[in-house]
């Protein structure tokens, strides 16, 4: 357990963000309901907009769960006494990179390996 960082900041950052994420899923599950097709009731250029919003919705939404999910595990780590450390390398975390992102899992070096795969 790392003794430089206030973990119990960190959970509340991180449970913070959760209830905002479920928060919005409320208002995203109304955005992403089907579109009317029926032309009398909307022109093209509306309905096409309303499939536009409505993709956009899901794809929201489809971010949303993977941050969902990474917060999660922020936080099950902070129980668990390993929150702060690399899933890969087992080193410790930046402060300044945990004060950006509270539920990263990878250092900057494992990061940026990462990216180049």
């Amino acid at each position: 357990m790392r003794d430089d960082i206030d973990l119990h900041e960190y959970k509340q950052l991180l449970e913070q963000r959760l209830a905002d994420l479920m928060q919005w899923h409320e208002v995203q599950q109304q955005e992403g309901a089907p579109v009317a097709i029926d032309q009398t009731c909307v022109g093209r250029l509306s309905r096409m907009d309303a499939m536009q919003q409505q993709s956009m919705a899901v794809a929201t939404s489809r971010r949303n769960e993977i941050e969902k999910q990474r917060i999660t595990t922020a936080l099950s780590r902070v129980a668990a006494g390993d929150y702060g450390y690399c899933v890969q390398c087992d080193e410790e975390i930046a402060i300044g990179r945990l004060r950006i992102d509270p539920a990263t899992l990878l250092c900057i070096v494992c990061a940026r390996a990462a990216e180049k795969r």
